[in-house]
């Protein structure tokens, strides 16, 4: 179990949020000098070196989007250039990209965190370049919005690359796409000019995610744990009934794959964080604010809780609760996580992902007023959880090495991950998803230790 230290603050991780960026630098540098973007996006380090893997091009917007952050922390300008003219060479294409779930992902962290720093004033751009990011921006959310099935309860989700039978609690982040293209004035329409409210789509698409991804420990199964993820849940297209839980990357559709859970967290956290802005007439046709906030409580506060009772007490998680090989780990919960065991890995990005997360969840109790301790246990969650990543051995050192994080997976039941010499399990490797949400983390840190304002998404 995370064990908590109540007397950290950003302040004091100050020092080490700033050596990361510095350490950063460098490995952006590396990946801007060799990597062909021809040759698809950049997802893993073998040897330490970014390779592409075939599935889908999910990463290029986390390469563009990791030289935005690093701009925003640091103020220099080759990363904001690094950033910009990756966005306006390389991304374009995905901005209409129809056979993903990925636009909160690609489009939000490069023409969002254009827009977002345009907003802030933290950089100058013409009316025609701002017109371009949001026209970007509403164009995403609606094609995002788009790909829609719909459930037998009368909801609907944004289904994932599998097809129309599947929701991932992944997608659950990629709502940024909606809330952003939603604020910025932006509709779908449909066929006979039918017009569809992106926020409705928003609301609807994390109530099934609330209720179908995320258990309560109500005996939806015999495995029925309050905050247990299902990486995927299945739906027969023809009438909407749900079916089962399923899943592509953890073990089983009844353990928990650790990313899948930090998605559920920092997704409903920074969608409460989103709803929190909006007027309270938005949402009256959907039940009212109060009601939709209740159920993305429920479902963030159930797998933030999750998280902290299966973590290793150093916070950092094995890529799955239930992988047979914790069995061999005796006692694993009740000790800092063990990158290099022979047994299971660990997943870094997870921890990188669920950190932020806990931090906007804590932010957004503490802001409710009634509960300011319950949110101040995840927001120090959160600062335990980054002062192990952002120091030996997860943060890497090494000049030679292209990653940030250390001792991240992709796909351990396919094998994508690189075992090195001598090992018996992936270690030693990082991914863009984690490199740029460790990042996200740091900044998020770093600007509050500077009394700046939040970053959020939904600045624009």
């Amino acid at each position: 179990m995370l064990k908590i230290d109540f007397e950290l603050t950003p302040e004091k991780l100050r020092p080490a949020l700033e050596r990361a960026f510095d350490l950063s630098a460098a490995k952006i540098h590396s990946i801007e000098k060799t990597w062909d973007p021809a040759s698809g996006a950049p997802v893993v380090t073998v040897r330490g070196d970014y390779q592409p893997r075939e599935w889908t091009d999910w990463t290029r917007g986390f390469q563009y989007g990791s030289a935005l952050l690093q701009f925003d922390a640091t103020g220099d300008p080759w990363f904001l250039e690094c950033g910009r003219n990756g966005a306006r060479q390389w991304m374009e294409n995905y901005i209409t990209q129809t056979g993903v779930h990925d636009h909160g992902f690609n489009i939000i962290s490069t023409f969002g965190n254009l827009a977002r720093m345009v907003r802030e004033g933290k950089i100058q751009a013409s009316r025609p370049e701002q017109d371009y990011y949001t026209l970007a921006l509403r164009t995403s959310g609606a094609v995002q919005a788009a790909r829609w099935s719909r459930t037998s309860d009368g909801g609907g989700y944004i289904y994932s690359f599998n097809g129309p039978h599947s929701l991932f609690v992944d997608t659950i982040r990629s709502l940024r796409s909606l809330a952003v293209a939603h604020k910025l004035g932006q509709a779908l329409y449909e066929e006979s000019d039918r017009r569809v409210s992106l926020l409705e789509r928003l609301i609807q698409h994390a109530e099934a995610t609330a209720r179908y991804s995320v258990f309560y420990g109500e005996g939806r199964d015999a495995y029925d744990v309050r905050g247990r993820v299902a990486h995927e849940s299945i739906f027969n297209p023809k009438n909407g009934n749900y079916r089962c839980p399923s899943t592509q990357q953890g073990y089983s559709p009844f353990s928990t794959w650790t990313r899948g859970l930090a998605w559920a967290i920092l997704g409903f956290a920074e969608e409460l964080e989103f709803i929190h802005t909006m007027p309270s007439e938005d949402f009256s046709a959907f039940g009212g604010r109060d009601k939709i906030e209740s159920t993305m409580l429920r479902a963030a506060e159930a797998t933030a809780d999750f998280y902290i009772e299966h973590t290793p007490t150093d916070g950092v998680p094995y890529w799955d609760t239930g992988a047979p090989g914790l069995a061999r780990l005796a006692d694993y919960l009740s000790r800092p996580s063990d990158p290099f065991n022979d047994f299971e890995p660990v997943d870094s990005s997870a921890a990188a992902i669920a950190a932020q997360g806990l931090w906007r969840l804590g932010r957004c109790i503490e802001r409710r007023g009634a509960r300011a301790e319950d949110g101040r246990r995840y927001r120090q969650a959160a600062l335990t959880v980054a002062r192990t990543l952002f120091a030996e051995p997860y943060l890497s050192s090494d000049p030679a090495h292209q990653g940030l994080i250390l001792h991240s997976v992709y796909h351990r039941p396919r094998g994508w991950d690189y075992v090195p010499e001598g090992r018996k399990v992936p270690c030693g490797e990082s991914s863009m998803w984690g490199d740029y949400h460790a990042r996200e983390m740091a900044l998020v840190l770093l600007r509050d230790a500077r009394h700046e304002t939040d970053l959020c998404f939904f600045t624009v």
